[in-house]
């Protein structure tokens, strides 16, 4: 199997003194046979697609003709990441056939079918190239290419090389490359109500460019890798960057919208606006007929299965959807400056004009959502913690303490502090907060009362200078540990 962007396989058998046209009408005649749908023909082959199956996605078929040679290439025509069967399958299959009918068809039917055959070809029949096997050492070269930016193919490779070396830069200081931490992932960046609305705004667009780990990281460039190759070349660079960031901002917008205390980083949002923005463009007639067919298929397919999957939990559906919709509004929007390029006015317009519409919604989302008690509950949760660090202060008295030491430290700073701590939160369960944290309420206050009745029971053996309350101190213990352990899930 040849290396590249999508697995393909490629054969090259001899024409056995067929002559260019006689073995152009035997694979068109082979193709038919075959059931695969064909799309360009050429004085010197035929480019066609398998049929969409349970284990296919489509694969293209480009046959060239060149003197006694034929040369049959099988790609993987949607997002496969590995269809070498398939495409070895392709090869074996038309070269079968194609023998068989080499036995059967009389010289006089190849002739007649030419001529009719001719009324087919492309206008421009010598675009239909086939490149050829690569070398070990030019497979490694084109993989590197991939990240080196070059004419119809720049901006995918700068977004490429942007995000791994944020993810590398992460991993330097220190962030856990397959399972970052939330706090870690807020500090560079991650897009969070709370704190994208208290002033944060910048953080809808670098939560873009953040991946919660090393898998999450390689499936979303594999996919940005893959539409830009097909997109970059239609759009132009100006057009497939802004349909990138845009398309990230409304997907990190309809992420803030919809999740009240979900952290939210990847590029995800952004990629399937890029689909988004393909989809659009297979509605229209500026993709030929046949590769649009079947791109088509392949990529619904693909943005269907992601949303499915994105069901499932701890994944932000919300910026995918967010994203996708976004990205089929770019891709309509940049119709009629893509009909006209002679025009680079009506592109400028076009992402001026869709620049300011999804600003001025995302704007309105973020007065709309305005966190109010969300802070409110921060800055009482800081004050919270204040008090809570001074009730703790017991267990850092000095082993010299006497027992007055410690009953005064429990008198007159510990159970006051717990107390000023539940009154706190009593005034927290009135602010109108998501169930989640009302829950996390009700266990502080738990936790509060728990470590009162602790200090009770210490203040009590002190006085009665007993150890009989221990084991009552230590169940109590126990369930602190049990809150602790919850409140930390």
């Amino acid at each position: 199997m040849a290396f590249g962007l999508s697995p393909k396989h490629i054969e090259h058998f001899d024409s056995a003194g067929l002559s260019a046209k006689e073995s152009l009408v035997i694979a068109f005649e082979t193709l038919k046979d075959l059931g695969w749908k064909i799309g360009n023909i050429a004085k010197n082959g035929i480019k066609a697609y398998t049929h969409f199956s349970s284990n296919s996605w489509s694969e293209e078929i480009l046959i060239y003709i060149e003197k006694t040679q034929i040369s049959l290439k099988s790609e993987s025509n949607g997002n496969q990441l590995i269809n070498g069967v398939n495409n070895r399958q392709n090869t074996e299959a038309f070269i079968a056939r194609f023998k068989s009918l080499q036995q059967e068809l009389e010289p006089s039917y190849l002739e007649s079918s030419y001529s009719e055959l001719e009324t087919r070809f492309t206008e421009n029949s010598e675009e239909l190239h086939f490149s050829k096997k690569q070398s070990g050492k030019e497979k490694i070269l084109d993989f590197f290419s991939l990240f080196i930016p070059r004419n119809g193919f720049f901006i995918s490779p700068i977004l490429l090389n942007v995000n791994i070396l944020i993810f590398i830069l992460m991993a330097m200081s220190g962030v856990n490359i397959l399972m970052p931490d939330n706090e870690s992932l807020l500090l560079w960046g991650a897009n969070f109500r709370p704190v994208t609305l208290d002033g944060e705004w910048w953080r809808l667009i670098s939560s873009c460019f953040l991946h919660i780990g090393l898998l999450h990281l390689l499936m979303n460039m594999y996919a940005l890798l893959y539409i830009g190759v097909l997109l970059e070349p239609y759009l132009g660079k100006a057009r497939f960057l802004s349909a990138y960031l845009l398309s990230g901002l409304a997907g990190s917008t309809a992420s803030l919208y919809w999740n009240e205390l979900t952290i939210s980083a990847g590029a995800s949002g952004a990629i399937f606006g890029m689909y988004g923005v393909f989809l659009a463009m297979l509605t229209t007639n500026l993709i030929e007929k046949s590769t649009r067919k079947t791109m088509l298929s392949s990529i619904v397919i693909f943005v269907g299965y992601n949303l499915m999957y994105g069901l499932k939990g701890g994944i932000d559906n919300a910026a995918h959807i967010g994203g996708l919709l976004s990205g089929l509004l770019i891709g309509y929007a940049f119709y009629p400056s893509l009909l006209k390029p002679e025009k680079p006015i009506l592109a400028q317009r076009s992402i001026a004009l869709l620049s300011l519409f999804i600003l001025s919604i995302s704007t309105l989302v973020l007065v709309y959502k305005n966190p109010g008690d969300l802070l409110k509950y921060q800055t009482e949760m800081e004050e919270f913690a204040l008090l809570e660090e001074k009730a703790l202060g017991i267990y850092n008295l000095p082993k010299t303490s006497t027992d007055l030491d410690y009953l005064n430290e429990i008198r007159n700073t510990g159970i006051p502090s717990w107390k000023a701590n539940i009154e706190l939160l009593e005034r927290m369960e009135q602010l109108d907060l998501p169930t989640d944290i009302h829950s996390r309420i009700t266990k502080l206050k738990d936790y509060c009362n728990l470590r009162i009745k602790v200090y009770e029971l210490i203040q009590k053996g002190i006085l009665e200078k007993t150890d009989f309350y221990y084991s009552e101190i230590e169940q109590y213990n126990l369930e602190i540990e049990q809150l602790i352990t919850d409140l930390n899930n």
